[in-house]
């Protein structure tokens, strides 16, 4: 039973810890990071087993962290506070080609990275981004702002616009 109550422990350590490092770091990790928490999980393992070399052991720290993930996730999905509050809220960093300051800096993103994100998804200037949103996953959604050009204007068929009934 001692094993579950570490294995209980280093989940909500683990969680936390990787809350407070941001959506960003997460989505972006460079070699050296992926290393470091390779290591980190070699030392939760030896945390939650404490000498424990037993299969028995490992099954209960294994069925303890898939327990706590499993309730998290029917937390996230039966209420929409819990979502909130476990998965974090969608941010908006860009609005009507503006980047909002505050906002970067909450989730640590520098404008370079997010001219880096806009390049990807094949836009080449800030202006014409009506909204950028980072997701709680960490990725950037983008929304294209509206040319306001011809294509954007219908035209009745009346006006000459359209092929003729």
């Amino acid at each position: 039973m001692d094993i579950v109550f570490r294995a209980s422990a280093m989940f909500a350590a683990l969680y936390l810890l990787l809350r407070l490092l941001g959506k960003r770091e997460l989505s972006q990790m460079t070699p050296f990071e992926l290393v470091v928490l390779v290591v980190m999980g070699d030392l939760v393992q030896q945390g939650v087993t404490h000498n424990d070399f037993s299969v028995t052991g490992a099954v209960l720290a294994i069925v303890t962290f898939a327990f706590w993930a499993l309730v998290m996730s029917w937390s996230s999905y039966l209420s929409p506070r819990a979502e909130r509050l476990l998965e974090g809220e969608p941010r908006v960093i860009i609005r009507n080609g503006e980047l909002i300051e505050a906002n970067l800096r909450r989730d640590r993103i520098t404008r370079a990275e997010v001219e880096s994100e806009m390049r990807l998804a094949g836009i080449g200037r800030m202006r014409d981004v009506a909204w950028a949103i980072l997701e709680p996953q960490g990725r950037i959604s983008f929304i294209k702002a509206e040319n306001g050009g011809p294509e954007a204007t219908p035209q009745s068929a009346a006006e000459g616009g359209g092929p003729a009934e």
